[in-house]
């Protein structure tokens, strides 16, 4: 996951008195061990096998702890300046982002994919996230159930899935991205939080994915990052957002420098550049997944409570 910038707390002798329910010792879930700690009074960040995975404020569900959250609520509400939306998240976890839109557009009706059966049903326990039909938790493999969509089903799209530190091959190949823009509508936006360590997983690949199944216009595909990572003096997180009808390029690198830690923004000839030639990733041979718009027969599992 993306760094963070914010003031560590006092620890668990400030905790709200709200929290009283939650766990004090490492939880096993279907896939992971979850672990929660406290980074302030309010603030709470779920760890996945040690790793940093989600990150709630209590007290505020329309703050955003994460820095990569932070860039992509900027291009999003550039992209999409308000009203309820309709949103599919690939990676659920905390589901911190979609508890943020839930907040900042009521109305809108989310569904996060979720690997992990367990973790989806605690973090239902653990915390006020919204109920169905504003959020459903479904329980499944974010490739299969992106290619179980039907065609123009959603507004938004966010990936952030992640296996440790990688995203799995299947979601970050051409025929990945071609599947998320066929379930998005025609002014959809696919919002990807991607992972640069080069050799095993080059942002690179993922751009060239995106622009040929979104267009490689100025505007049609971005990215946001550090200088660091854009002049590849480290690894890191990067932000990708691709839209076939363009986006607000001006806007949202003004957004972008109103944040704690400002992001620099590529597009057009900068992306190009940065791509240098890479070729996007393609699905292994073999694999045969369904056609857009093709829905599973047995009823997608979510996540209690329904209500």
């Amino acid at each position: 996951m993306a760094g963070r910038r914010r003031e560590r707390g006092t620890g668990s002798s400030a905790r709200t008195s709200s929290s009283s329910h939650l766990p004090t010792t490492p939880v096993p879930t279907s896939l992971a061990t979850a672990e929660l700690r406290w980074d302030g009074p309010d603030e709470v960040t779920l760890l996945l096998d040690g790793a940093e995975s989600s990150a709630l404020d209590l007290r505020d569900p329309a703050r955003l702890v994460f820095e990569y959250m932070q860039q992509m609520r900027v291009i999003l509400d550039a992209t999409m300046p308000s009203g309820a939306l309709r949103v599919m998240h690939l990676g659920g976890a905390a589901c911190a982002f979609p508890r943020a839109i839930d907040a900042a557009r009521p109305g809108s009706s989310q569904v996060a994919v979720e690997l992990d059966g367990q973790l989806a049903g605690l973090v239902r326990e653990w915390f006020d996230l919204p109920r169905s039909p504003r959020l459903r938790i479904r329980v499944g493999d974010a490739r299969e159930v992106l290619q179980g969509q039907r065609i123009g089903a959603w507004q938004v799209m966010v990936r952030d899935v992640f296996a440790g530190t990688q995203v799995p091959r299947p979601a970050r190949t051409l025929q990945a991205a071609q599947a998320a823009r066929a379930a998005l509508g025609a002014e959809g936006l696919y919002l990807v939080n991607a992972a640069h360590r080069p050799p095993a997983v080059d942002v690179r690949a993922e751009i060239a994915a995106l622009q040929q199944a979104f267009g490689a216009e100025p505007g049609q595909v971005l990215a946001v990052t550090d200088p660091g990572i854009r002049r590849g003096r480290r690894h890191g997180n990067v932000v990708l957002a691709a839209a076939s009808t363009g986006l607000p390029v001006a806007e949202i690198e003004r957004g972008l420098r109103r944040l704690p830690l400002p992001a620099g923004l590529m597009t057009g000839h900068d992306l190009d550049r940065f791509r240098a030639g890479a070729a996007s990733t393609q699905d292994r041979p073999g694999r045969a997944p369904a056609t857009p718009g093709e829905r599973a027969e047995t009823p997608a599992a979510v996540a209690p409570p329904a209500s």
